[in-house]
């Protein structure tokens, strides 16, 4: 899977749990939760959302690296390698 791909699944979960926030003002490099104004049920949402789209086994004690969208592309993309 490319980064484009996962960054399109990270996207996709981010508009199903917050559909007022517009992907195209996201900075991918500035906290997704501020941005989005995401609490933290949405965040852990995106998480299990993200992880089962992508058939990735998320630990919460990674969920850090999921806050910001190009941190959460090259985590992402590191597992599905893997996978």
């Amino acid at each position: 899977m490319t980064e484009d791909q996962i960054r399109e699944t990270v996207i996709g979960a981010l508009r199903r749990i917050a559909p007022e926030v517009d992907p195209d003002a996201l900075d991918p490099d500035q906290d997704l939760r501020e941005q989005a104004d995401l609490d933290s049920m949405d965040c852990f949402n995106l998480m299990i959302a993200v992880g089962q789209e992508l058939k990735v086994e998320i630990p919460e004690s990674d969920a850090p690296q999921l806050n910001t969208l190009n941190g959460a592309v090259g985590y992402l993309a590191g597992r599905t390698e893997a996978v």
